[in-house]
């Protein structure tokens, strides 16, 4: 007879927490206010020039969004190591412990094991994000014969927003993608960040259409304001309101 084959548990998904160093702590709480601040700052620059204004701040929001991958989230490796042990320790009946403030992990990463995939992390937002999204962009209804640049600009603006700290904290796996794609990972900051800018993106639409024939409903102006509002805003409500809870597909 065949011995039957028991299956393996999956390793628990865990939502992820900024770093409790007072640099991470500081540069979490002053991430959104960066982003959102160069938007608002520049929001009558982006009516009068969408193309070069967004050209223009992508390397700030790009230098941001790095700074908050180096200085704020653990590494995939790390992330990795925690979903192993809270898997052991549920396995063995044990609770799951939470690492307390001021502690350290046995192996911290340097700095260099923390730049390596942050840059990787921005290449791939760059080269596989970009282009991904600025499709997706179009088949929800962006311009497909004009206004090419400033739908590029959208999708890498958006994909600086959605996928830097997604690859540097999750790193390539493709079953965890797989849980990020279908809405089956618990909300935190990192997660909540992301789909608030979609989301924002996709609410910011709403005004173009309307006849009320104002300057700043022109592409891609309202989109590029959603996105920034609903990141900010998503990142708070995971980092601190809903951190943890699962959406709920019926």
């Amino acid at each position: 007879m065949a011995t039957p084959v028991t299956p393996v548990a999956e390793t628990p998904s865990q939502p992820i927490s900024v770093l409790s160093t007072q640099p991470a702590l500081f540069f979490a709480n002053l991430q959104p206010i960066l982003l959102l601040g160069t938007v608002l700052f520049s929001f009558r620059s982006l009516v009068a020039n969408p193309v070069g204004t967004l050209l223009g701040l992508a390397p700030t929001v790009a230098i941001v969004q790095t700074l908050y991958c180096v200085i704020c989230l653990p590494i995939a490796a790390q992330v990795e190591e925690a979903g192993r042990k809270a898997a052991s320790r549920a396995g063995a009946g044990v609770g799951v412990g939470v690492k307390k403030k001021g502690t350290k992990t046995a192996q911290d990463p340097d700095i260099w094991a923390k730049l390596v995939p942050a840059f990787l992390s921005m290449t791939l937002t760059l080269v596989l994000s970009t282009p991904l999204l600025y499709i997706f962009t179009v088949l929800f209804g962006a311009p497909l014969m004009t206004h090419n640049a400033h739908t590029l600009l959208l999708a890498l603006h958006l994909a600086l927003l959605v996928t830097p700290h997604l690859y540097y904290v999750h790193g390539l796996d493709a079953q965890t993608w797989l849980r990020i794609a279908s809405l089956q990972l618990p909300l935190d900051e990192t997660y909540g960040l992301s789909l608030g800018a979609l989301a924002g993106a996709w609410m910011g639409a709403v005004p173009i259409p309307l006849d009320w024939d104002r300057e700043w409903q022109k592409w891609p102006v309202t989109v590029v304001v959603g996105m920034y509002i609903g990141a900010v805003v998503g990142k708070l409500l995971g980092g601190y309101v809903v951190k943890g809870w699962r959406i709920k597909l019926s």
